[in-house]
């Protein structure tokens, strides 16, 4: 079960990104920007769901026309379980839900087994281009 975070998981919540994005910051040689977002403001706005476990969240924030998927984490010791295909299924029973077409999110150039994925599930690349320090992929996903 998927459900809105709560104001009591949000250490659960940034323990989570960290460990998910870590491996990332060491292979890209940057923080990923997940894990300098604000959760604390992401949960009072209520973009943040969790699986009911707490072994994975997703972050969404409704954009004009397009429902941001801003983030995706799940424990590492629980990667190859389909949990992040489950919260992507999520983001599109959302999307539809709020009326919004079309889903969008970014990613790591470097990150290549991510956008793969991502592919797998119907995105395509819209757009590179560098945000700092980062080399950034845009994806988008109609419905």
């Amino acid at each position: 079960m998927i459900r809105p975070a709560r104001p009591e998981d949000l250490p659960v919540i940034e323990e989570i990104v960290a460990a998910a994005y870590q491996p990332w910051a060491e292979l890209i040689g940057v923080r990923p920007m997940p894990m300098d977002a604000d959760y604390a403001a992401h949960l009072a706005a209520g973009h943040i769901f969790v699986l009911d476990d707490l072994r994975g969240l997703i972050v969404l924030v409704p954009e004009e026309g397009v429902l941001y998927v801003d983030n995706v984490a799940v424990r590492p010791d629980q990667h190859g379980q389909g949990l992040g295909r489950r919260l992507l299924a999520f983001a599109e029973e959302r999307a539809a839900a709020l009326g919004l077409p079309a889903l969008r999110l970014i990613t790591n150039a470097m990150m290549k087994v991510n956008i793969a994925l991502y592919e797998r599930l119907g995105y395509t690349i819209t757009s590179r281009e560098p945000i700092g320090e980062r080399d950034v992929v845009f994806m988008r996903k109609d419905l």
